[in-house]
């Protein structure tokens, strides 16, 4: 291929329009021997014709004088008057004409150096027939070029690679010195000969049957032809093949045993340069529409004709298998004359419609417009009889200068295949199609005698440039779908600089357009490579442009090329230091995967992402992977890459963003389960696995439960409920009854939880809507008449995965309010999902089986009872809860009733009713509830239930509405101390601490305070050491958040007077208690702002008393009270000091305020005018 100069328009081409009408240089024969300066040369004129003229550029006009045409330049030449530029090729053809080898050599390099390839040089260069001497005995009469005769070796094939012109200068000596480097070069050209012979051979062997089993079959369609010998070691190697990769290993040793003769480990040993068919699963899937007759398509082949060949450069016939005879061969080549003749006649009948086509078309336009005649240069060839196309003598052109494309008739010939007996003919229609290509329209002469030489400088003010990158190719108008895929594979590197970031992906369609067009696979990579690095950080809706572009690349092109070209360009920016590139190269991977080969998706990509998942630090970059991750996990096939799915999984679910830890539970996770329930093993492996790990957890956590390990196996748990539901529906015995119709109801909104992705809804894993309506109908009344006899799936839900789920929530910690809230969750989804029929019958029975309500049933002196544990609690909170009608609300309601009773009188521990409370009370739809619950303790005849009820109001009172606390919650805490036990009175001093922080409401925290203040003054509670010690741990809890009057007025005097009785306490385990408690209220207290009088009459008194105590029983807290004191006293002189300066303050502020005011008064007086503005500022004068 000729290299093309970006600055010009080369000579090259001028001559390529010209070559096929000149007449004055002929082409080499073919029995042309050494070149020399007899007639033989290939560049000498015939002995009759005219001398050459000088000719003109004809393709540019420039100012510089090239837009003549060949007759001006003819005529100005004749004239002499006019001094004209003498074109290159007519100086080579002088040079080689004289034999001045050298001088052409070295001009055809200069010419090559600067982009301008001559053909006319470079086919003499080329030919190895021009350098080589013959030897000084001429060839015997039988060493003939021809197919029967014997084969001399062959001549040295010289090219300008391995020519030494000092073995044909004057210098001969160095001619053995050189002599090894021409033999390498010779026997590197006599292997490429025999590959193509051998070629030869391979194509004639599979042709070789005999011409009257031929006729039997055209007249007998229905009789197959025999196989050949070719075809059969053909299909032997595609049945092998097939046998071992579906694992037919010793069908396949069998059938290589028989077949001993072929090697079906190398393709080559079926023949020679016969390309692989594909797979017999791809042929038998193609077989019905891709057969075709064996007229519509012939095997096309290019060899050089042999008449091209040089006179001693003699090459040996392919040697014939031995089986085909004479007679054979000639049938055969009469079989393909007999094809040619019948292309020839059909080219010949086609190119006469045309041309009456083109006639028709004439006679049409000059009926509508007459536009001035234009006439088309046509093709011709000296050395040819017979024309390439036959195309009409002019075409009419339009007025917008466009003008009729009749290259169709040239195609139409030249699209008829040849077989490799046509080769000297193919070569000629090569000539041809160049000439066509470049049609010229010649425009009519003015009818003017003015000079050409006066012309050309009156055309060079037009000012035109083509002497730029830019200019050349303006100059060149695209005739062709290829030519303007070239052409903008050139330009589109230089355009994309230039345009505006916030712009570029305007360019998008015309980048892929090319690069999917583009027949170069450099410039297609290139192109790709400014597609991916187009913008620099392309935003969310740029690299949506760019996903949707290599979307639509990857469905035009195919997975081959997609493998090819793309994924080469989102592996180099893996790494990109821009995390919108890596985020852009995670994307392409998801939207790739369905494009790509299964081999790849499950290998090269599936890398790639973990990769980018264990290694890149963006947190959105990590979420595109999971994603992407997740789309690959609905396109993979490969059931040895489940166990890498499953690390993958877990690695994702332990990352430290929430928002992959999100991605995971929205993609990955039910696409990673649809995928294991294709394979079978989403209830019998990834379920399983999951409840090891967190069994494994719980034995190795006596000593601290790793909570953040629960937490991401107990969510990926949850996130796979719905997929096991939709297994149980589909492995159903009603599954296949299952039709949706238009009569079944809908199914209601709340039926299943609010999924977290439309991956994780019912209706869209199983398919539709109508189809889930129906089956839900069904699997209600299997479930409620039917039994689940044979339903392998729903027995394994109720007799493994249930009684294993109780296990583990039973060894859970039940202090562990984050646990408890996970499972509870998760239990409430499970029910939800599974419906209330399977919760009533299958869930519940086996809770109620273990949390038998009984006081045998609890161990209280090591409580460790079934009913302390979290099974309680996760029991309450989250099977119980599940659906919200009156007589779910009553199980409930009974099922703590229960429990608060039988704990109380067990004397266990509360941690499991107070974790049901607190689960409970987050959710103001169960305060109504919680209540009700605590008024039965509250009205209850044993002392103990009571003492537990009144605890139970401190966990449900935040949160609840002031109006329930007043109407319900605080009637009932008085009822409480009301009653003779001191024990219940002292139980309800935190819920009235809870009141205090948490109400507003003047009168009810009158109430709380009136209760207080008879605990604390009523001289029947004056030796409670136990009820001082809850008021002061009340108050230090409730102080910094109570209302500050409640606060200076009541809390801080009271602890004044507790720490002033202390001091006198006589028993000193019971001082070091009530002193250890005030340090605690004290502490907390300090925090808040105080006022000076409570601080000085209060605050610091009270300190002081504690400090007297902690002298004397704990010196570590002695040093701090000491600290805290100090600071007290520190605080209350500055606050002195800050009131002698108050009122000077207070005057510099309302003056300063003043001055504020008149300035900003007269800065709203004015306007916007800048020069305005600047005037307020300048001094007066």
């Amino acid at each position: 291929m000729a290299s093309v100069n970006p600055f010009d328009v080369s000579d090259s081409e001028e001559e390529a329009e010209r070559r096929p009408n000149e007449t004055v240089d002929t082409e080499r024969s073919p029995s042309e021997g050494a070149p020399g300066p007899p007639q033989g040369n290939p560049f000498s004129p015939p002995a009759d014709a005219e001398p050459p003229t000088l000719l003109l550029s004809s393709n540019r006009t420039s100012p510089s004088g090239e837009g003549m045409s060949v007759s001006a330049a003819a005529t100005s030449t004749m004239a002499g008057g006019v001094e004209t530029r003498v074109s290159v090729d007519v100086i080579a053809a002088q040079l080689l004409r004289d034999q001045y080898i050298l001088t052409a050599l070295e001009f055809h390099t200069e010419l090559l150096e600067a982009g301008r390839e001559l053909p006319r040089l470079r086919d003499y260069f080329s030919n190895p027939g021009n350098f080589e001497r013959q030897s000084g005995t001429p060839p015997a009469k039988d060493q003939v070029l021809g197919p029967g005769g014997p084969l001399n070796r062959a001549g040295s094939i010289s090219t300008l690679d391995s020519l030494d012109f000092a073995r044909y200068s004057d210098d001969g000596n160095r001619e053995s010195d050189e002599r090894v480097a021409v033999l390498e070069f010779e026997l590197r050209k006599a292997k490429e000969t025999i590959q193509a012979l051998r070629a030869n051979l391979t194509q004639a062997a599979e042709s070789e049957v005999a011409s009257q089993e031929r006729k039997n079959f055209k007249s007998s369609p229905e009789i197959q032809e025999p196989i050949r010998q070719l075809e059969k070691r053909a299909l032997n190697f595609l049945v092998n093949e097939y046998l071992l990769k579906n694992e037919y290993k010793l069908s396949s040793i069998t059938f290589s045993d028989e077949n001993d003769d072929q090697d079906f480990e190398l393709w080559d040993d079926v023949g020679l340069n016969i390309p692989k068919p594909p797979d017999l699963l791809q042929l038998y899937r193609n077989g019905g529409s891709t057969l075709s007759s064996p007229r519509d398509k012939v095997d096309v082949s290019v060899g050089v004709a042999f008449g091209d060949l040089p006179g001693n450069c003699v090459v040996r016939e392919p040697q014939k298998k031995p089986d085909l005879s004479q007679q054979q061969q000639s049938e055969v080549v009469q079989e393909l004359e007999y094809q040619l003749n019948l292309l020839n006649s059909e080219k010949q009948s086609l190119a006469e419609q045309i041309k009456k086509l083109q006639s028709e078309i004439q006679i049409l336009k000059k009926s509508v417009s007459s536009p001035p005649p234009a006439t088309v240069e046509l093709c011709s060839s000296s050395s040819s009889s017979k024309p390439c196309s036959t195309n009409p003598p002019s075409v009419p052109s339009l007025d917008n200068g466009q003008y009729l494309d009749i290259r169709g008739v040239s195609e139409a010939g030249n699209d008829l295949v040849s077989t490799s007996t046509q080769n000297t003919s193919q070569s000629q229609q090569q000539t041809c199609n160049r000439a066509t290509s470049q049609q010229r329209v010649q425009f009519d002469q003015p009818n003017r005698k003015l000079s050409p030489a006066f012309q050309q400088a009156l055309l060079s003010f037009c000012r035109m440039c083509s002497e730029s990158r830019l200019g050349a190719e303006v100059s060149r108008i695209a005739d062709s779908e290829e030519s303007v895929m070239l052409m903008l594979g050139r330009c589109l590197p230089h355009i994309v600089p230039n345009v505006l970031l916030a712009k570029r992906e305007e360019l998008i369609p015309l980048i892929l357009c090319t690069a999917c067009l583009h027949p170069e696979p450099k410039e297609r990579d290139q192109l790709l490579h400014i597609l991916f690095n187009l913008i620099k950080r392309p935003d969310d809706e740029q690299r949506q442009m760019i996903l949707t572009g290599c979307v639509a690349f990857a469905r035009h092109v195919g997975p081959t090329r997609v493998e090819a070209e793309l994924l080469p360009q989102c592996w180099e920016q893996i790494n990109h230091k821009y995390p919108e590139r890596r985020l852009l190269v995670a994307e392409a991977c998801g939207a790739l995967a369905p494009y790509l080969p299964k081999e790849i998706r499950s290998s090269l990509v599936l890398s790639m992402l973990q990769q980018m998942l264990a290694e890149d630090k963006a947190d959105m970059v990590r979420e595109a992977v999971v994603k992407s991750l997740g789309i690959i996990m609905g396109y993979i096939d490969d059931s040895d890459k489940y166990a890498q799915g499953f690390e993958l999984m877990l690695l994702s679910l332990g990352d430290p963003s929430e928002r992959v830890v999100n991605a995971v539970h929205q993609v990955f996770i039910p696409a990673f389960a649809a995928w294991t329930t294709e394979l079978g093993t989403l209830h019998t492996a990834l379920i399983p696995s999951l409840l090891a790990r967190i069994e494994k957890l719980l034995t190795q956590g006596e000593h601290g439960l790793d909570e953040h390990k629960l937490h991401v196996f107990l969510s990926a748990l949850q996130s796979l409920i719905p997929p096991l539901f939709a297994v149980v529906l589909q492995n159903a015995p009603f599954t296949s009854r299952a039709k949706p119709h238009e009569d079944i109801p809908a199914i209601e909104v709340t039926r299943f939880p609010r999924p977290a992705s439309p991956l994780q809804d019912m209706a869209i894993i199983i398919g539709n809507r109508e189809l889930l309506s129906s089956l839900l109908l069904l699997y209600d009344h299997q479930l409620e008449h039917e039994g689940t006899t044979g339903w392998e799936s729903l027995l394994w839900v109720v007799n493994q995965l249930l009684p294993q789920l109780i296990d583990i929530v039973g060894r859970i910690n039940v202090t562990s309010s984050t646990c408890v809230h996970e499972f509870s969750r998760f239990f409430w989804r499970f029910c939800r999902t599974f419906g209330k029929i399977f919760t009533n019958t299958k869930v519940k029975p086996q809770f109620q089986e273990i949390l038998r309500l009984s006081e045998e049933n609890v161990d209280a002196s090591a409580g460790n009872g079934i009913l302390t544990k979290a099974t309680v609690p996760i029991y309450a909170t989250g099977v119980l809860t599940c659906y919200n009608q009156e007589e779910d609300r009553k199980l409930l309601v009974g099922f703590l009733e229960d429990v608060m009773t039988t704990l109380s009188l067990s004397h266990a521990p509360l941690d499991s009713l107070k974790a049901s409370f607190v689960e409970l009370g987050a959710n103001p739809v169960y305060h109504e509830l919680l209540l009700t619950v605590l008024w039965y303790g509250v009205v209850h005849t044993s002392a103990l239930v009571r003492c537990t009820a009144a605890r139970m109001f401190e966990l449900v009172l935040r949160g609840m509405s002031e109006a329930l606390v007043d109407r319900r919650a605080a009637p009932a805490l008085i009822t409480l101390c009301s009653g003779p036990e001191l024990s219940v009175r002292i139980a309800t001093i935190p819920a009235f601490g809870t009141i205090m922080e948490t109400v507003t409401q003047k009168e009810l925290l009158e109430r709380v305070k009136m209760q207080l203040a008879s605990f604390l003054e009523d001289p029947q509670y004056q030796d409670q050491h136990s009820l001082h010690m809850e008021i002061i741990r009340t108050f230090g809890r409730v102080g910094p958040n109570a209302e500050p009057r409640f606060r200076d007025d009541f809390v801080l005097p009271h602890l004044h007077k507790l720490a002033l009785a202390n001091n006198s306490q006589s028993v000193e385990s019971k001082r070091i208690d009530i002193a250890i408690h005030l340090f605690e209220a004290y502490s907390a207290l300090s925090c808040c702002f105080i006022s000076e009088e409570v601080i000085v009459n209060h605050f610091l008194p009270g300190l002081r008393c504690l400090h007297a105590d902690m002298e004397q029983l704990s010196p570590e807290h002695e040093v701090i009270l000491g600290s805290m004191i100090k600071e007290c006293e520190i605080k209350v002189e500055n606050r002195g000091i800050s009131d002698a300066q108050g009122s000077i303050s207070i005057a510099s502020s309302l003056v300063g305020e003043d001055a504020k005011t008149k300035f900003l008064s007269k800065m709203g007086q004015l306007t916007t005018s800048g020069a305005m503005l600047a005037n307020v500022f300048q001094r007066k004068k």
